[in-house]
């Protein structure tokens, strides 16, 4: 099953090192119970690939991570195995109770068994819910994944405390011995097990009086060798007849059994494709924007004395590893916790603090309250840095960057960024350190596009830059940084038909400085927007909008992520799936542009 895990995740990339930690786990828990009757939901999903090679995908698995493959993460669509379509983080336990309940009300038979790890037990979700469940006292039974690990490795006192359990005295040593020694003695060795059993637990309630799970009203078990595999199935079936929520506590290796990830499973947590001989992994050809951002906030760190980071268990995946280093007193890693990052850089800033909060943009949704209520009201001045923002390649659905715009752009105080460049990015980084405001910059997950002179032209609030000025252009784009690339290929194609088009990069979603973008598109008989962003309550809705009012005889398209989800695929086949490709934004724009009248030539407009 490694061998398999580890050569698919080599071609194709994925998350390795979860995967690699719960073979033994999976394989005991469908041994003992009887999918899907008996139900796994898995939090985050990430660690699922064993599971989906139990539950009849081992043929399709090559395909793992594709357009039209096998998703890296549970999905309903895939198996009658797959309850929930899983992506982000200390959902299991709520989503398991409720399912649990619901079967309860209609008498349907099965157990139920979330299982929590990967550092999601730091998120405050995963606690409202056990607080719940031992309040209903159903038989739901949470298997705690303790591998010390979420994306970064772990920090707080929660992993301390688990830490702490683990290596609870010699106990567990002796039980070990003892339960061997008992399964020896003949007929009554079964009976005395359980009674052995049944007096273990009571003990440990005495042992364990302030253990934080018994608090919660659970039984609590553990901890376990989560690679042993007879060691597992003896305790799932024991734990399978108690009536009461219960606590498996587990104690696994992140990446176990392949040593690169063994030894850096932070690297291969979510990893691209690597050579299997030796752990490399592949990296962009040319600087990401994450290796920009990186550079960026290493170089401000030692402008601005009171500059603090914050992250939420993704050092590595957000480029804060340098800047972590260097200075360490100044970077603060909360674990899986966006909401509680975001407030938390709401008091430090209200304390004089600049803080940079750097979260991937899909994980940002789930602390929208927070930025309303706890940065926005208060005119907090934190930067947001949303990485993987737009299409987002390989996770699927739950991943896509594509709704911020929507989200950021109607709360009041707030400004938002979408630099197309790494001069733009470091730019945004400067100029937002200079405002009294919060700032959100954007950007996607992909190679920088070559600089552009316009790029480093001064921001200025509310404008952008033009980036090509065609001489007897009809025809104008205007587009967000995270898509420049794929609208500079469409103008190219247009060239190359001998259609005379500009660009215009926008650089602010807002705040907009409207007469300057009027008296800019007043010159073109056909503007199109393009926006690595959902359509709906998107900029350019909003711009085209504007366009309509003041000059009605422009004609206008909108292209952006229509009103559906993404599944996986690399970043262009998620884009022309979204009609986004650059050949399809071309021919929208030749489309546009032959339903205009024949226009008289434009007068250029100077910046």
């Amino acid at each position: 099953m490694r061998s398999v895990i580890i050569s698919v995740v080599g071609k194709n990339g994925g998350h390795l090192a979860s995967n690699l930690g719960v073979v033994e786990l999976t394989i005991a828990m469908h041994c003992i119970f009887y999918s899907p009757k008996d139900t796994f939901v898995w939090d985050v999903g990430h660690q699922c690939y064993p599971h989906k090679l139990l539950t009849g995908r081992y043929k399709q698995f090559d395909t793992l991570r594709k357009l039209g493959g096998i998703s890296g993460f549970t999905k309903k669509t895939e198996s009658e195995h797959d309850f929930f379509d899983s992506g982000h983080s200390s959902t299991s336990i709520s989503s398991s109770l409720g399912l649990l309940v619901g079967r309860d009300l209609q008498h349907i038979d099965g157990k139920v068994v979330a299982v929590i790890g990967d550092g999601a037990l730091t998120g405050g979700m995963a606690f409202e819910a056990l607080s719940h469940a031992g309040q209903l006292a159903k038989n739901l039974i949470v298997i705690l994944n303790d591998n010390q690990m979420s994306i970064s490795e772990n920090t707080g006192s929660l992993s301390k405390y688990l830490s702490h359990l683990t290596m609870t005295s010699q106990y567990q040593t002796f039980r070990r011995r003892f339960d061997r020694m008992v399964d020896r003695i003949p007929f009554i060795n079964k009976a005395l097990t359980d009674f052995i059993f049944r007096l273990k637990r009571g003990l440990k309630g005495i042992i364990f009086r302030n253990n934080l799970f018994v608090d919660f009203g659970f039984e609590y078990v553990g901890p376990l060798n989560g690679h042993n595999i007879v060691e597992l199935k003896t305790v799932l079936k024991r734990v399978s007849k108690i009536n009461r929520p219960v606590v498996v506590h587990v104690v696994t290796q992140k990446g176990r059994g392949y040593s690169p990830a063994e030894n850096d499973p932070a690297t291969f947590h979510g990893v691209g494709p690597f050579c299997i001989s030796d752990g490399t992994v592949e990296k962009f050809d040319t600087l990401s924007f994450t290796e920009a951002f990186s550079n960026a906030i290493v170089e401000l760190g030692e402008q601005y004395k009171n500059l603090v980071t914050v992250t939420a268990a993704m050092m590595k995946g957000t480029g804060l590893t340098t800047f972590a280093h260097r200075f360490p007193e100044r970077f603060f890693d909360v674990g899986i916790a966006e909401q509680h990052a975001v407030t938390f850089a709401g008091g430090l800033a209200r304390a004089g603090i600049r803080p940079v909060v750097a979260i991937y943009s899909t994980f940002m949704q789930r602390a929208i309250d927070q930025v309303v209520h706890d940065i926005a009201l208060q005119k907090a001045p934190v930067i947001l840095a949303l990485d993987r923002a737009g299409a987002v390649p390989d996770d699927g659905e739950t991943h896509q960057g594509i709704f911020d715009i929507s989200l950021f752009r109607p709360i009041p105080n707030m400004i938002l960024l979408a630099p197309a460049s790494a001069m733009e990015l470091n730019l945004s980084l400067k100029w937002a350190l200079q405002q009294q405001l919060p700032v959100v910059i954007r950007y996607p997950k992909s190679s920088c596009p070559t600089e552009h002179e316009a790029f480093s032209l001064p921001i200025v609030e509310g404008c952008g830059v033009m980036i090509s000025d065609a001489e007897d252009s009809r025809l104008l784009f205007v587009c967000t940084g995270g898509v420049f690339p794929e609208v500079l290929e469409a103008s190219r194609l247009l060239m190359l038909k001998g259609i005379q088009n500009d660009i215009y990069n926008l650089r602010f979603l807002k705040p907009l400085n409207k007469e300057y973008f009027l008296n800019i598109v007043a010159e073109y008989d056909a503007v199109i927007f393009v926006e690595d962003g959902v359509r709906i309550g998107g900029i350019g809705t909003f711009l085209e909008s504007l366009i309509h009012v003041q000059f009605p005889k422009i004609h206008s398209k909108v292209c952006g992520f229509p009103d559906n989800f993404f599944p996986q695929g690399k970043r262009a086949q998620i884009l022309e799936k979204a009609g986004l490709a650059p050949f399809q934004i071309a021919t929208e724009a030749e489309l546009l542009l032959s339903k205009t009248s024949v226009a008289s030539k434009k007068v250029k407009v100077s910046l």
